[in-house]
């Protein structure tokens, strides 16, 4: 068992965590660390406070990104736990609406799947036309333009609006979101998907892809938060 008031030298952390003496220092000032002890020639000298914070901290790294991990550990370090905890929830907020976003999309192309559209004319589809074939008012589909969904053609003479079988696409897909209350927030990165992977099995193995990526991501956290509660209660044990 190791003792707490154990004196570690800046190399031995360093080798703990594969990483240079100069980082655990750049770690320290960075608040990562809790501020070192100084001998009387000015070295720096870290207890099993600063192993277990070094550890945490890396293993927050890896679900939690530089910048909200940096976080955590400056605000456990500085005494104010509930803002670690609240940048933890944050990120584990942000991660379950990502996870939904790419639910919406899966759920999306499903549907463009399941119900593939009719044969439209090489002139496209006026308005009102469109609005017909999916059962929506004239007005619903001006206010997905407006909010940049889609952007049919417009005639040179008349300046009447041209549904192409991409914008009828697109338009049918917002409809199908909007009827499973999904925000025009929310839409957007589903639309975005398809017209950057081009088709929808392009879209579908890039949903996979994501999928699995976000699966090791709540891995990582999880992992992460598990080494923060043992810090957390080591930083209580000191202070008591």
């Amino acid at each position: 068992m190791r003792n707490d008031d154990e004196r570690l030298r800046p190399v031995d952390l360093a080798r703990l965590a594969g990483i240079s003496t100069q980082q655990v220092r750049n770690y320290e000032e960075a608040g990562v660390l809790p501020p070192a002890a100084r001998t009387a020639s000015g070295y720096r000298t870290f207890t099993q406070v600063h192993r277990r914070a070094l550890l945490t901290y890396r293993a927050l790294l890896h679900g939690y990104g530089p910048v909200t991990a940096t976080g955590i550990m400056r605000a456990v370090n500085t005494g104010d736990v509930p803002a670690a905890l609240a940048l933890v929830d944050a990120a584990h907020a942000a991660l379950h609406g990502e996870r939904a976003a790419l639910r919406a999309t899966s759920e999306a192309l499903e549907t463009l799947t399941e119900a593939p559209p009719a044969e439209l004319p090489r002139s496209g589809l006026r308005i009102g036309e469109v609005a017909a074939l999916l059962g929506v008012r004239t007005s619903a589909l001006r206010v997905w333009e407006a909010a940049g969904l889609i952007a049919p053609e417009r005639e040179r003479g008349t300046k009447y609006r041209v549904y192409r079988p991409a914008d009828v696409r697109d338009a049918r897909l917002i409809h199908t979101l909007r009827r499973s209350h999904y925000l025009l927030g929310q839409i957007r990165p589903v639309l975005d998907g398809l017209r950057r992977e081009g088709s929808t099995e392009a879209l579908r193995t890039a949903i996979a892809t994501r999928g699995e990526m976000l699966m090791a991501r709540t891995r990582a956290m999880l992992s992460g938060a598990g080494r923060l509660d043992d810090y957390l209660e080591c930083v209580d044990r000191v202070a008591g």
